[in-house]
């Protein structure tokens, strides 16, 4: 079973009993009100369609009525003043002016009024007051009758039309043209203003339409500006063609060519803004045309009144959104949710109080675990009750103190790995970095432990040597290094065994930094203490490392396992060790991790040593410091002066003194 399995079914032992609870009454909460809700949507939605149908309609009509009285008057009044004009003197052309002047400051509305008459040449009359107070230049009235050539003709032949004049003054202005006596044809230009503002007054909008399909009056006063034009869409030409003079209707309908159009032109969207929700079957709420997300299907659904006026062929379209019809239901179904959320709070604080009793003690115990799994036995845990819960927190408790002790008689990063199921039973060949260290004269210093402390010289031996190991330990395992042993005042360390730095050169590398690492700590280890003091005499170390090929694994027995690593590299890493004491050095590496990091310290290489068992000579370094490093020792000499070691003379050197297993420079001799 992999280790990640194994988190993920941790994962689920701690999903609380507080957090099961809470999703069983979310759950029955939700469902309920839920169900609430959707009941009353059902059973209201029918009453509000209704309503809707009625309300759109009557607006539609007062809009039309409106719509019909002022464009009835303007004709009339139009009517008014070029009777007035036709049956004056015509050789009395201030009167006549005085008659138009009055005219227009009875209706300021009006721009101008363009007639001609059988007798008579075309006549123009400007409303000057209005021009000016909206900076128009006259002209354009002049030029503007003067392109409507096509429409006098109609209107001559006994047609009255309405056009949107907003285009050619940039302004909402509309122009009627009627039929006059004996072959004649009027004009007015007005402003439709006030229409404007009338027919986007509410949620129901109103548009007016001539029956070319032009917008005469909207909301959106861009629209009637830009001249737009909607008689290419099928349901606006429907309503033109139809003989019925008002109708009510829900409409759904493709509106792609009407959604194109604004997406091009730019000018279209406020109208699709307005009247053309986007409705889903399966949802009472519709978003409007221009947020269209399903632009594929283009069907949308909109209440549509119409009333088409006695005047002129215009038309006035009103429309609803169909999602505004259900908005009493929206804000009762977000109420029914705050409902929802307020019970559902109170709730989980309910059950989260009553519960957390359990799920805390539990989530603590689980959090405990997974740090035991993670190899931190430490932990201080306290029963918060008196209950089955707190008896097991008690039992975790002493099952963690065992665990903290048992984990300083073994290396407690290794069994963590084996725990996890990382290191498999059996050995594997590693890349590594072996260490070993010795203290100096040893056997001296115990005897003056014996000399000195008589019968509490073992408890004083043993407290000196851990205050030493708990600095080497350190140096070790800050460079990523395993602790394999201990072999009495001996320390057996490896690199990129267990766990690798990500190369064997900066395995290397972390291994001389360690060493150079507890050199450091043992010179101000040693400086702190008093020359003359027998419970901490002063140490030296001797440190030899090789690097290459190891079997790493578990060996033992049944019944006791340790994690090391065996092999030549081993034996090698050993005998180099021997050598610092004769050689005068504190640090010897082999050539194999010379050659790996050589270049990151500085090192003086030593007479080659030829070892029993190997035909050619080993060469071996010292370490004098990094490479580069201003700080510290720059030479061999630096190192012995720094750490009171004595120059041995090479020459004189009888390694077979304590072992007949080496011979140093040309001197071949071996056992």
């Amino acid at each position: 079973m992999s280790t990640k399995y194994k988190r993920r079914e941790m994962d689920k032992i701690r999903f609380s009993i507080g957090a099961k609870l809470i999703t069983i009454i979310s759950f029955i909460v939700i469902i309920s009100l839920g169900s609430i809700t959707a009941l009353v949507s059902l059973l209201v939605q029918a009453d509000l369609r209704i309503s809707a149908e009625e309300n759109n309609f009557e607006v539609n009509r007062r809009s039309a009525m409106e719509a019909e009285s002022v464009l009835v008057n303007m004709r009339a009044n139009s009517r008014i003043l070029i009777q007035n004009i036709t049956t004056g003197q015509p050789g009395q052309p201030g009167i006549i002016q005085q008659s138009a002047d009055f005219f227009f400051g009875e209706n300021p509305q009006i721009a101008a009024v363009f007639f001609i008459a059988s007798g008579r040449r075309e006549q123009l009359f400007l409303n000057k007051q209005f021009f000016h107070s909206r900076e128009i230049d006259d002209y354009l009235a002049t030029s503007f009758f003067a392109e409507q050539r096509d429409a006098l003709g109609r209107a001559v032949r006994g047609e009255t039309l309405l056009q949107n004049a907003a285009p050619h003054f940039s302004r909402p202005l509309l122009a009627l043209f009627f039929p006059w006596q004996g072959g004649g044809v009027g004009g007015v230009l007005f402003s439709s203003d006030s229409l404007n503002e009338n027919f986007g007054m509410g949620l129901n909008q109103t548009y007016l339409l001539n029956g070319a399909g032009d917008i005469l009056s909207h909301a959106d006063s861009e629209l009637v500006k830009k001249g737009v034009n909607i008689a290419h869409l099928q349901v606006i030409r429907n309503i033109l063609d139809s003989t019925e003079r008002n109708r009510q209707q829900l409409l759904e309908a493709d509106f792609d060519i009407l959604y194109n159009y604004s997406e091009n032109s730019g000018i279209f969207t406020p109208l699709l803004e307005k009247i053309s929700p986007l409705i889903d079957r399966a949802s009472m709420f519709f978003k409007t045309l221009l947020k269209i997300e399903d632009k594929e299907s283009g069907q949308t659904r909109m209440f549509v009144a119409y009333t088409k006026l006695n005047i002129a062929g215009a038309v006035v379209i009103t429309s609803i959104e169909y999602d505004k019809v259900f908005e009493g239901i929206a804000a009762t179904t977000r109420r029914n949710i705050y409902l929802t959320i307020s019970v559902l709070s109170i709730s989980i604080i309910f059950i989260w109080f009553f519960a957390k009793t359990i799920s805390i003690p539990l989530k603590s115990l689980a959090g405990v675990a997974r740090q035991i799994e993670n190899g931190n036995f430490q932990n201080d845990l306290k029963p918060q009750s008196k209950d089955e819960i707190g008896i097991l927190t008690s039992s975790f408790q002493k099952m963690c103190s065992a665990l903290h002790i048992f984990g300083r008689f073994t290396n407690k990063e290794i069994a963590v790995k084996a725990m996890r199921g990382e290191i498999k039973p059996g050995g594997l060949p590693k890349h590594g970095t072996v260490f070993f260290s010795d203290i100096r004269d040893f056997t001296a210093k115990s005897e003056g432990f014996s000399k000195f402390f008589g019968a509490e010289a073992s408890d004083k031996i043993v407290h000196w040597l851990n205050s030493y190991f708990t600095e080497m330990v350190d140096c070790v395992e800050k460079t990523n290094g395993v602790v394999d042993k201990f072999i009495g005042d001996a320390v057996m360390a490896h690199w990129g065994t267990a766990y690798s730095a990500g190369s064997p050169r900066k395995d290397a590398f972390n291994c001389v930094k360690a060493a150079l690492m507890m050199r450091k700590a043992l010179y101000y280890l040693n400086k702190s203490r008093k020359a003359d003091d027998p419970a901490f005499p002063f140490i030296r170390i001797g440190c030899g490392i090789n690097s290459g090929i190891v079997t790493a694994g578990q060996l033992g027995s049944d019944m006791r396992m340790e994690y090391t690593v065996i092999g030549d590299p081993v034996n090698l890493a050993s005998r180099i060790e021997s050598l610092t004491k004769p050689l005068g050095a504190d640090i010897l590496v082999s050539e194999d991790t010379w050659k790996l990091v050589g270049d990151r310290f500085i090192c003086e290489e030593m007479p080659s040593v030829t070892v029993k068992g190997k035909v050619k000579p080993v060469r071996i370094f010292a370490v004098v410091n990094f490479t580069g490093e201003p700080k510290g020792p720059q030479t061999l000499a630096d190192v012995r002066s720094l750490l009171g070691i004595d120059a041995p003379e090479i020459k004189d050197v009888d390694v077979n003194a304590d072992e007949k297993k080496y011979s140093i420079g040309g001197d071949q001799n071996k056992k």
